[in-house]
């Protein structure tokens, strides 16, 4: 320790002993849903914790409270760039100062270990160390401006499935080599100010309880931070005992007075208590939460900008039959076709969703992209799955006259506790004012005046017994029950219930609606989310595929944009299918069938298979691309800017060709059978060409590599440096991802058949040649046999552009 370090943790010291036991348990407790409790006689100020990690939604979920809307992770992470993912983390610490936030719970640093994990969006990569370095760089970018980052799920939380009862099965080299890596390196070089632990339970015990929190986070990572609970997930007196320090949400549950119970009795040592303090008032401090320092200042860029450059830095374009960019001639006619082109998906499900103040939609792109075109639009295939939110524009409170709803909170005897007025349909508590947990009744009313001729469901999503009047009619009286148990899922994606309507363009619709909660004493108690909205009445397929094919066979080119819905990737739950939902598939089919000029827009999270990726002129990626979605897709669509983006994650051609995909416990366990060989590692021991490779993605110009050499052997003192030259061989401006992978072939112990040890973002002018240089460091080879090991000899590296296309070779020695 340094002498300010000990200053320090005198300082600490002095404060703790200041504190009664009631005290300190109450400030490992939490003080509500987002915030810790303060002791002003101490100097300490309450702190106020956030979902992100794709924006920051801070305390209130809310329309009246917008946030930015971030790319999603899995766009950032193909950008394959440290710089953005820097940016990424400044712009999000911006958001949180601007919304008091002191602690951003992200980054979501899981694997990609199968594309049906339903947070697969979330998270950064199949690859550790692609992850690792991200994030890493995400972590700075926060905590360089004072705002703290939270790495998690610490760890195995890969899938959603029975989160909260599952045991993990996973071996320690597994462990260490894939899951722990991007934690480890946010940790020992980022310095990350808190971990979240994890609901699932790790090898027998559960992640708030775990072992893995003391070896390897805090003695041989030397994490001084404070590891927080996912919410909920401390469930017993006995993580007091484990390197769990913060139990989240306060001021009830597992800890509380059954902690101070259990020091006085002595089940849990008070110095026990004392170094979780410790770390809490040592965050407080980082913050600028304890004493008089403040919060610190800095200077951030613009948000929104910022966004639409990073969706299209991670937009990945799959294939191109010499269509795109549109960098010429502008297309006189253009036919927009798809139910996600009208109502884009920019962000996941659960809780990640923040509520941007407004969306770019890439209809409402490409019609202000191309004034001169003649832009026509089709739905083609329905995707939602669920209500959408009816449109602000259209409702009308009826206790004010004014624009929105009324919403109206009543104890079991009717009385009124509050009221809000607000100017969205879709509803969430978790944390805030509202007073939920003393409820029972909740009502909503509004009339709906729509705007043009449609025939509808209308109806509502929420957990309890729900009743909904249109014009004063009962048309729903139904106890809406989940499906499972898990909390999260119940109040993020409950069941629903919708009744037709046919409504006519000014004739007003009265609507009202209530929720009887019961009696609830569960941990979300205190939290409620319903919607009421509307869904189209599901017509015959062929009808609206028939209109879209008329639309585009009339234009000169076709833009379709398929994609997921609220009901695929999200919390909560994981995918049953990498097939696009509804009748996208048939859409393209027959759109590219009428139009040869047809462009596939995907707008997905995570991986999707494409029967007709053969078929069409161009395939791009555009994932959950934040709220500047459909400006950022006419920048690369125009040729305006590069599609930036290489895929962070293997995509299969068909899902039975997936060499690791299994998230459904058996037992209460999952099983990590495939140990190291996650992603392309599986493909390549597999021995099945999947649709696209790690790496793969083209851009608008082409590039040369050459000149692979490496300088020096590896040791543990120091790197070997590996050196390639890259050369812009196309006509105009562009980037290229290098990546290089390191291979063993005669070794005595079992290894993946290639795993990435570098890779670099090059930009190049027209005929311009650079040097990428990337250091192949000692733990970039070893492998975990109870410590790290290494295995002295020489390997090969290659160097490309994805996990297969590697041109070059060379030797590196790693010295014993």
């Amino acid at each position: 320790m340094t002498p300010s370090d000990v200053d320090v943790a005198v300082e600490l010291d002095t404060l703790i002993s200041q504190l009664s036991l009631e005290e300190k348990v109450a400030l490992l407790t939490g003080r509500d849903f987002w915030s810790t409790v303060p002791i002003e006689r101490i100097g300490l100020r309450s702190m106020t914790l956030s979902d992100g990690p794709s924006g920051v939604r801070g305390p209130v979920w809310s329309e009246l409270s917008p946030s930015l809307n971030l790319p999603s992770a899995t766009a950032l992470s193909a950008s394959f760039d440290p710089d953005m993912a820097y940016r990424y983390g400044r712009v999000a610490a911006a958001e949180a100062r601007r919304k008091g936030v002191d602690v951003v719970l992200g980054p979501t640093i899981n694997i990609h270990r199968s594309p049906l994990g339903g947070r697969h969006f979330e998270c950064f990569s199949e690859d550790p160390r692609l992850t690792a370095d991200l994030a890493a760089f995400y972590v700075n970018g926060l905590q360089d401006a004072g705002v703290g980052a939270t790495p998690k799920h610490y760890i195995a939380n890969d899938f959603e499935s029975d989160r909260f009862n599952v045991d993990v099965e996973v071996s320690e080299r597994a462990l260490r080599e894939v899951y722990l890596l991007a934690f480890e390196r946010s940790i020992v070089e980022s310095h990350a100010w808190m971990v979240m632990s994890a609901y699932n339970s790790i090898n027998g015990a559960t992640a708030t309880e775990n072992d893995l929190l003391a070896t390897p986070l805090c003695t041989e990572w030397g994490f001084d931070g404070v590891v927080v609970s996912d919410w909920t997930a401390v469930r017993s007196v006995a993580s007091a005992n484990a390197e769990q320090h913060l139990a989240m949400p306060g001021p009830h549950g597992a800890w509380g007075d059954a902690l101070v119970a259990a020091v006085r009795a002595g089940e849990v040592e008070e110095a026990m208590v004392d170094s979780k303090v410790r770390r809490m008032l040592l965050l407080a401090q980082r913050v600028g939460a304890l004493g008089e320092a403040g919060p610190q200042q800095f200077e951030a860029e613009d948000g929104v900008a910022f966004i639409r450059a990073a969706a299209a830095e991670g937009m990945v374009l799959l294939e191109n039959r010499g269509e795109l960019p549109w960098d010429g001639a502008a297309p006189a006619s253009i036919a927009v076709l798809g139910s996600n082109a009208d109502q884009a998906r920019t962000q996941g499900g659960g809780s990640a969703t923040v509520v941007p103040e407004h969306v770019v939609s890439p209809l409402a792109g490409i019609a202000e992209a191309f004034p001169d075109a003649a832009v026509t639009y089709a739905v083609g295939a329905l995707n939602q799955v669920g209500l959408a939110g009816l449109p602000a524009d259209s409702l009308t409170n009826p206790a004010t006259g004014g624009a929105g709803v009324r919403i109206t909170f009543r104890d079991a005897d009717g009385a009124e506790l509050a009221h809000e007025d607000r100017l969205a349909t879709d509803f969430v508590w978790f944390g805030g004012d509202a007073p939920i947990a003393a409820s029972r009744v909740v009502e909503a009313a509004f009339t709906l005046t729509p705007g043009a001729d449609a025939e509808i469901e209308l109806g509502c999503a929420v957990t309890g017994h729900a009743r909904l009047w249109i014009d004063g009619d009962l048309r729903v009286d139904e106890q809406l029950v989940p499906d499972g148990e898990d909390l999260g899922a119940a109040l993020l994606s409950p069941r629903v219930a919708a009744v037709p309507v046919s409504l006519r363009a000014g004739v007003p619709v009265e609507v009202r609606f209530d929720v009887d909660l019961g009696v609830r004493d569960d941990a979300l108690a205190g939290a409620l989310a319903f919607t009421l909205g509307s869904r189209p009445r599901q017509g015959a397929p062929e009808a609206l595929i028939a209109e879209a094919v008329a639309a585009a066979a009339a234009a000169e080119v076709a833009v379709v944009v398929v994609g997921t819905n609220s009901q695929v990737e999200s919390e909560g739950f994981d995918r049953d299918s990498l097939a696009l939902p509804g009748h996208q598939d048939a859409l393209v089919e027959a759109v590219a069938a009428a139009n040869p000029r047809t462009v596939v827009i995907v707008n997905a999270g995570s991986p999707v298979v494409m029967p007709w990726r053969d078929k069409v002129a161009a395939v791009l990626l555009g994932w959950f691309g934040g709220q500047e979605f459909g400006h950022a897709l006419t920048d690369v669509l125009t040729g305006a800017v590069e599609p930036g983006g290489r895929l962070p994650t293997t995509w299969p051609a068909v899902e039975a060709d997936v060499p690791v995909i299994d998230v459904t416990p058996r037992d209460g366990r999952v099983v990590y059978e495939e140990g190291i060989h996650v992603g392309y590692k599986a493909w390549l021991r597999a021995g099945v060409e999947p649709a696209y490779w790690l790496g793969h993605g083209q851009g608008y110009t082409t590039f040369a590599i050459g000149d692979l050499a490496v300088e020096g052997p590896v040791t543990l003192a120091a790197p070997a440096s590996a050196s390639l030259t890259v050369t812009n061989t196309g006509d105009r401006a562009g980037k290229h991802v290098v990546l290089l992978f390191a291979e063993r072939a005669e070794t005595a112990i079992e290894r993946p058949a290639r795993w990435l040890v570098g890779h670099a973002v090059v930009r190049l002018e027209p005929g311009e040649t650079g040097t990428v240089e990337m250091p192949i460091d000692a733990r970039a080879l070893a492998h975990w046999d109870g410590a790290w090991a290494y295995e002295a000899g020489d390997f090969t590296v290659r160097a490309g552009a994805t996990a297969a296309d590697l041109p070059l070779a060379a030797t590196v020695t790693l010295e014993a």
